[in-house]
């Protein structure tokens, strides 16, 4: 059994809940998932919660979907601000520079990237994640 989104504090945990719905939904051999595309999406989860944990003051709310694309990911933070490189160009930053790579790893591996504040403060980043 999968966590509630509510129970969700962690990457960690977030990952094993959106596993668990991806293996749910696509639980037979004609609807299987190449493993690079969950790889990519446990990715994209990792990078959105650990940045709402880091940088966003706190994580706020987690949600996952399953659509017939891939996952829909909905991560509410408490911070207002909206990340610098949020709307870049996905491009990797060369050498080791201040900023990280995740933003350009989730620009790179989701669509349908919006950023929207949240009526209880804070903003919410919802992503989808093509499966297929």
């Amino acid at each position: 059994m999968s966590a509630s989104p509510a129970s969700i504090t962690s990457a960690s945990a977030a990952r094993r809940h959106v596993q668990s719905l991806v293996r749910e939904h696509w639980n037979s051999p004609s609807a299987e998932v190449p493993q690079e595309a969950v790889i990519d999406l446990l990715l994209v989860v990792s990078e959105l919660v650990t940045n709402a944990i880091r940088h966003g003051e706190g994580l706020a709310g987690f949600h996952a979907t399953v659509t017939e694309e891939g996952v829909r990911l909905h991560v509410r933070d408490n911070s207002d601000v909206v990340p610098a490189d949020a709307y870049g160009s996905g491009e990797l930053p060369p050498g080791h520079p201040a900023r990280g790579y995740g933003w350009p790893l989730i620009i790179r591996l989701s669509r349908e990237i919006t950023i929207e504040p949240s009526p209880e403060g804070g903003k919410t980043i919802s992503v989808l994640v093509p499966l297929t």
